[in-house]
């Protein structure tokens, strides 16, 4: 291998891989923490990011085309070497490498990480599955074999299995990178200046997503970064100027954002101290820490010294609409983890509607495609607090897209709406007044 940045994306792949399967390791935060990621230069910055995320989206996949290209039935024990193959099919497959590269470096992997005697196994299987690659795909199912159990299974209970199929198939798609532009007046202006195109409201979608901090009017604070489908509940609000609003569950922070450049007096609430700092860096650049205050507390029992005119709880949920953006979730999360979510957002949903003065609004919503997480909680909560009444969301309100909306109102985003234009987050948003 003559570059050994190369060989270094692809170490520092196959480490990331290890941590997240056998260590239950958070995707995000190892690439916060791990010294070898951050001193690869950008280029293989991005593909060890791409290469990462590409192999945990197709893990039953690459491992289903193992066990059939194998002399003997079965997976390499070691799971650094059923990395190396994960990687190397992978590549092959999806990503925008010679077939020979890919070949060639997974090779290369085997010496770097000692398993030399390894190299003409991972040769042999993955010419093999050159030559037979047409016949071995066309007897994969990718969604049976890609989504794991815990969330294919309530995804066919609650919408159905066609609907399921195609949930699925989007969510293993990459997501496009969408920003909300802070001044709604330079919407033409960013539209040009980022090569973007417009969606709705003034959230923008870029055609050619760059290093997010290299983009023009990013340190200078004329946008952040936010799906298309997490800017929507805060439009669902209405005119928030000089009201008081309690953000709750508030970090990393573009809804605190979005409600202090509307005018909302904010109050931004996360239990999570590290991730509160993350959201007063992200209001200083926007230039909103001196309109918003945030406070680490637990939204389930924090007792405010007023009532608020309107609260958004962004619950904390599965995040299995985002599984695009964050595919570790297909193998850290499990029927227990909703289990107990489902718990915390009731306690948490409860509390929030102690919060409100009569008349406010009250938003829920998660990035969950299932109803567990979504239409059951609001059901729940309407039928133990009569004081509240849907507010069903019109057409209008979101840009004249009628199939966003349930048939009780609310708003119910897949994956797969706006497939031409690459997709939005899977997302849930009820808004609800306090009698």
């Amino acid at each position: 291998m003559s570059d050994p940045d190369i060989l270094a994306a692809r170490l520092c792949t196959l480490h990331l891989l290890c941590q997240i399967l056998e260590k239950k390791q958070s995707f995000d935060l190892l690439l916060e923490r791990d010294a070898a990621f951050r001193a690869l230069p950008a280029k293989e910055r991005g593909f060890t990011h791409m290469l990462t995320a590409t192999v945990l989206r197709h893990i039953g996949q690459c491992d289903d085309l193992i066990t059939k290209m194998q002399d003997k039935h079965g997976r390499p024990s070691q799971l650094k070497l059923q990395n190396i193959l994960r990687m190397g099919l992978c590549q092959i497959l999806y990503m925008n490498v010679p077939d020979h590269a890919a070949v060639s470096t997974s090779v290369d992997l085997c010496e770097a990480s000692d398993l030399q005697r390894s190299k003409n196994f991972v040769n042999a299987l993955l010419r093999r599955f050159l030559r037979e690659k047409d016949i071995l795909l066309s007897k994969q199912d990718e969604i049976l074999l890609n989504i794991p159990a815990w969330l294919l299974q309530p995804l066919i209970q609650d919408w159905g299995l066609t609907q399921a199929a195609k949930i699925g198939a989007s969510l293993l798609s990459e997501a496009p990178l969408d920003v909300t532009i802070k001044n709604p007046g330079m919407l033409e202006h960013w539209l040009k200046e980022l090569d973007a195109q417009h969606l709705f409201h003034n959230t923008i979608r870029l055609k050619n997503p760059a290093a997010i901090p290299s983009l023009s009017g990013y340190h200078d604070g004329h946008w952040w970064v936010q799906d298309a489908a997490a800017a929507l509940p805060v439009h669902l609000m209405g005119d928030v100027r000089n009201k008081l609003v309690f953000d709750l569950c508030a970090a990393p922070g573009g809804k605190t954002a979005q409600l202090a450049a509307k005018g909302a007096k904010v109050i931004a609430l996360d239990r999570s101290a590290k991730r509160l700092s993350r959201l007063k860096e992200n209001m200083e650049r926007l230039s909103f820490s001196g309109t918003v205050q945030t406070m680490t507390a637990d939204a389930a029992e924090w007792n405010p010294e007023e009532l608020a005119d309107a609260v958004l709880l962004d619950a904390p949920c599965s995040a299995t609409g985002v599984i695009r953006r964050h595919p570790d979730i297909l193998y850290l999360k499990s029927e227990r983890d909703i289990d107990g979510l489902v718990r915390t957002q009731a306690h948490i949903f409860d509390h929030a509607a102690t919060l409100l003065k009569p008349g406010g609004i009250l938003i829920y919503c998660t990035c969950s495609i299932l109803k567990s997480e979504s239409e059951d909680q609001v059901e729940t909560f309407l039928t133990n607090h009569p004081d509240f009444e849907h507010m069903p969301v019109t057409p209008e309100e979101v840009a004249g897209n009628e199939s966003f909306i349930n048939p009780a109102g609310d708003l119910r985003l897949f994956p797969y709406y706006l497939d031409s234009l690459g997709g939005l987050d899977g997302f849930f948003i009820s808004r609800l007044r306090k009698k």
